[in-house]
């Protein structure tokens, strides 16, 4: 494992937690979030999510997580009394678009529809905490406003106060440069407890840094020079749509950022370099090289031993789509101080 890869796995694993806390996790995906919450001290009672493959790759990483297949629209916690005053309701919920932007494409509000069940969930659940993640537009932009009025209203008819609050995945040891929203809601006054974790001291490793090992692992005599080169953090890793399109990195001004790391950001590849590759970057595309999608899990944080299931394409959109485990494991670190300050909050 190379030192970037190191530094990322071995400052997500620190600090023991002093008591499990128990959570419930709704559109679970790859497991980015639940791992890193896992890694704060969170235990899920329950992961649900729609997508049989996120299903596969969750159960295969975690055995004995309880996984279920379920449409967020269809759930009632009714059913499964586990999920009642859970510590944490979490969940990395489909990127809703603004009300604008739905109006003019004429399309429709499937995403605003989980966001509006994962806020319902509330009421069936009534966990301590809260904690979603969504697009940094939904806090910063004035076209989601009617959007946080909405969430705004709920959370407060229910008793919670909360916070929204955008965090980089670079500030805490991932090598990508990738915004993310937040938001962070507590029962009654519990939110005064609770402090945005602080950016890591040391800079994140590069992506030459993180993918060497992994590069030359069929024997491609150029990885170190194409390290070498590869000297900042990644340009943001784009999950893109799960209707349309294959596997790539991203729209023409990410390509053109790869294309400057030495990668070719327009496609996926399914194995890393062999010993043959002829890597000329004055090529163009046919001399650069691509990722594959275990590398870019890499670059999202993902510990090395964790298996991604499906086809390529379905395999790229789950880890594209996901939360960087080390940012997760701050925030939840962040979310469990709290609540473990309160009287009589740790199990």
């Amino acid at each position: 494992m190379t030192r970037g890869s190191t530094t990322v796995a071995a400052r997500d694993g620190d600090s023991a937690p002093r008591g499990r806390l128990r959570s419930l996790e709704i559109c679970a995906g790859a497991g980015g979030l639940a791992l890193g919450l896992e890694r704060a001290g969170f235990d899920p009672v329950l992961l649900i999510d729609s997508r049989p493959v996120a299903g596969e790759t969750l159960r295969c990483n975690r055995p004995l997580w309880d996984v279920r297949e379920v449409d967020i629209l269809q759930f009632d916690p009714a059913e499964e009394q586990q999920v009642y005053d859970v510590h944490l309701l979490s969940g990395g919920l489909p990127r809703v678009k603004s009300p604008a932007a739905v109006a003019r494409t004429r399309g429709d509000d499937a995403e605003l529809s989980v966001l509006k069940a994962a806020v319902d969930l509330v009421y069936g659940v009534q966990p301590r905490a809260i904690l979603f993640e969504n697009v940094p537009e939904l806090i910063r932009k004035s076209d989601y406003e009617p959007i946080r009025e909405l969430i705004a209203k709920e959370l407060g008819h229910l008793g919670y106060q909360f916070r929204w609050h955008v965090l980089n995945a670079k500030d805490f040891g991932v090598p990508q440069s990738r915004e993310v929203g937040f938001l962070v809601a507590f029962k009654d006054d519990l939110i005064d407890r609770f402090e945005w974790p602080r950016p890591h001291d040391d800079p994140a490793p590069t992506v030459g840094q993180t993918l060497q090992e992994s590069m030359g692992a069929r024997g491609w005599p150029d990885a170190a020079r194409w390290a070498a080169q590869a000297d900042s953090i990644a340009p943001t890793v784009v999950g893109g749509s799960w209707e349309r399109g294959g596997a790539d990195l991203g729209p023409t001004g990410a390509k053109a950022k790869w294309g400057r790391l030495g990668v070719d950001g327009a496609t996926v590849a399914d194995q890393v370099p062999d010993a043959a590759f002829c890597w000329n970057p004055a090529l163009g595309r046919r001399g650069l090289v691509p990722l594959t999608v275990d590398q870019v899990a890499l670059l999202q944080g993902f510990p090395p031993d964790w298996r991604i299931a499906g086809r390529k394409t379905a395999r790229y959109r789950q880890v594209g789509n996901a939360t960087p485990p080390p940012l997760a494991h701050a925030l939840g670190q962040s979310i469990a101080e709290a609540l473990r300050t309160a009287s009589g909050d740790v199990v």
